[in-house]
């Protein structure tokens, strides 16, 4: 079959430049007009990185600033009939990284200047705030126009300190200075709109701006970024089938494929299916399926905070919570939760509106792949390589239903990892098999109630169930008359799998499995 070829706006995000080049776009200007003719004129929009947030920014600048050609063809077209012109100031925080106080504000001085000679004005001051201020008024009193100020990734010079007690309050008090002008403005002002991964109160950030309307959890925005399964499957159906070409496998299991890595978002409830924009993009042009977005960015933050809240990699997933629980000022946090929803860690799932309590769940088979690799050396200080021959081992092991042959390979393994002072209980080695086995793609759970107890681990693979119970300095053969003596076998009786009983006694001193014990129950 002759296929086209596609040009791919991968790392893309000036709108007139995939327009002009041909790149493929999925039209999401509808939601634009929606938006600048809502009754707010302060809109802020939090989703993940690398979900299409900076190339908003792009349309919303080319749409306010008149440029028609560039929305031939598209939805905003049909809708928009008058294409006023307004001056538009783009301020773009997303290289204030790893940024000191002084460093910070040399960079705010800069980005307002870098406008005002786009603008063709000068504004006086050395402090940001006044900069930014007497830029919006001259910018007003040269066009006689109100000013349209698109910010995007607010929070960027937050993000690597959150977990800072010492360095967060400085950086925010400099934002929410330099924040300042957007209330003190708003008669200049036609229409704000803020980008971001985190949501920091109104109150630390913004001051006095407490008129912004939050659109991340409406459900006629839960498409605005993101690529739906819908569009996927009608303004990307040639790729489709270029992908299926390239992996000589059907259309229906490219599709799968594709649904299975990188679907899984939600952003509301209920909320049609999104998928990361990124990892398929990437996936179409490489022709193959890869960890894309996972790949684009280190979670550091993300693991410090897990350190600082004491949460297990087991902890992460399947949680049931209220809106107000993941959807908290990022500085107020006494729980890990609010940033693995805000940082596309954790989606909504399920919902129940009238009680307003939601189901928190990782994603897709990427972002678990991927955080479970990034949160491995945690615990087993092992390397990158090591790890994942271990893995490779232990799955072909288990997919011949061979368990005996996949914990000699663990055994082996955890011989390699150095003394630390973590391995000196029991929860210690669950997590580290709950890690392994979740990045073989199989499904396993922790501390799953029964009638009489608990089991430590539930592992399903495609053919067998299995229910490991750990001990430490002890044995298995007391670990096996635990899962019988409290019948852990009865509560999965009519699971439709054969069950696997796996007893398993591990060494403090040598770190590693010292004896184990399989029977079927």
């Amino acid at each position: 079959m002759d296929l086209p070829t596609r040009l791919y706006p991968l790392g893309e995000q000036d709108f007139a430049k995939i327009r002009n080049s041909g790149r493929l776009y999925i039209d999401k200007t509808e939601y634009v007009y929606k938006m600048t003719h809502s009754s707010s004129e302060n809109i802020f929009l939090s989703r993940p990185r690398r979900f299409g947030k900076s190339l908003l920014i792009s349309i919303l600048q080319a749409y306010f600033e008149g440029r028609k050609e560039l929305f031939e063809g598209l939805a905003i077209e049909k809708l928009e009939h008058e294409w006023t012109e307004f001056p538009v100031i783009r301020l773009d925080m997303s290289l204030a990284k790893h940024e000191e106080a002084d460093v910070l504000n040399e960079y705010l001085l800069d980005i307002v200047h870098k406008n005002e000679k786009r603008l063709g004005v000068k504004s006086i001051g050395r402090q940001p705030n006044i900069r930014l201020s007497n830029l919006i008024e001259s910018v007003n009193q040269k066009t006689g126009k109100q000013v349209v100020v698109l910010i995007d990734e607010y929070d960027s010079p937050l993000l690597d300190v959150v977990h800072e007690e010492e360095n967060l309050p400085k950086l925010r008090k400099i934002m929410r200075n330099f924040y300042s002008p957007l209330k003190a403005c708003s008669p200049y002002l036609r229409f704000v709109f803020l980008t971001g991964i985190t949501k920091f109160s109104q109150l630390s950030i913004f001051s006095e701006l407490n008129n912004i309307q939050n659109i991340s959890m409406l459900p006629e925005y839960a498409a605005l970024c993101g690529i739906t399964k819908d569009e996927l499957l009608t303004q990307m159906s040639i790729d489709i089938d270029m992908l299926s070409e390239k992996l000589n496998i059907s259309r229906e299991a490219t599709i799968a494929k594709l649904l299975e890595n990188y679907d899984g978002y939600h952003f509301t409830w209920p909320s049609p299916d999104v998928l990361n924009p990124y990892s398929l993009l990437n996936a179409f042009a490489d022709g193959k399926i890869g960890s894309y977005w996972f790949g684009s960015g280190t979670p550091t933050s993300l693991i410090e905070m897990m350190r600082k809240f004491g949460t297990l990699p087991s902890e992460i997933g399947s949680r049931e919570v209220q809106s107000s629980a993941f959807d908290a000022p990022t500085e107020q946090l006494d729980d890990i939760t609010p940033l693995l929803y805000q940082s596309g860690y954790l989606t909504i799932k399920d919902g129940d509106e009238m009680l307003d309590i939601y189901t928190l769940d990782i994603p897709n088979k990427e972002i678990r792949k991927g955080l479970m690799e990034s949160l491995l050396p945690s615990y087993t200080h092992v390397s990158k390589t090591k790890s994942s021959s271990t893995l490779i081992a232990m799955y072909r092991a288990i997919d011949k239903r061979d368990m005996d042959a996949a914990l000699k390979v663990m055994q082996q393994y955890l011989l390699t990892i150095p003394y630390t002072d973590n391995t000196a209980y029991e929860g210690h080695y669950q997590q580290v098999l709950y890690i392994l086995f979740s990045l073989m793609n199989y499904y396993v759970d922790v501390e799953v109630h029964t009638a009489k107890g608990r089991v430590d681990l539930v592992m399903r693979t495609k053919s067998e169930l299995y229910l490991i119970e750990v001990k430490l300095n002890n044995s298995a053969e007391a670990a096996m008359k635990q899962i019988d003596l409290k019948d852990y076998a009865a509560r999965f009786s009519t699971c439709g799998l054969p069950i696997i009983k796996v007893a398993m006694n591990f060494d403090q001193q040598e770190r590693t499995i010292k004896d184990w014990e399989i029977k079927k129950a």
